[in-house]
């Protein structure tokens, strides 16, 4: 496979788990949804966009756009993770996007390297 579309599978991977996150937010108790919940959600759509924006740009500009949606995706796990430990997510839900997110940043760990 080549770097294009391995760039845009880990961009359809973040869809869906985008996808599958909003379907458990709107789960969440009000305050959570509006705080957390919103916070991750803002961590996903930052990532989203720093690898759109990384897949079309060029080479030289690539490694820096990765580090940034890496920070982001780190922040986002960290947030996920706080979700479980307060009782916000049940644990089912954490391990179906916990299994997301490590296909996720494997990707975006593989990208990385390709570019350093």
């Amino acid at each position: 496979m080549d770097h294009k579309n391995k760039d845009i599978l880990i961009i359809k991977n973040l869809y869906e788990f985008y996808k599958l996150f909003y379907s458990y937010s709107a789960l969440f108790p009000k305050k959570d949804r509006y705080a957390l919940g919103a916070k991750c959600e803002m961590y996903i759509i930052a990532t989203l966009e720093l690898l759109l924006e990384a897949s079309c740009a060029y080479r030289d500009e690539k490694l820096d756009l990765i580090k940034k949606a890496n920070a982001k995706f780190d922040t986002l796990k960290l947030f996920i993770r706080l979700l479980k430990d307060l009782n916000i997510i049940d644990s089912k839900k954490y391990l179906k996007l916990q299994g997301q997110i490590q296909e996720i940043g494997k990707m975006l760990g593989g990208w990385q390297r390709s570019l350093s």
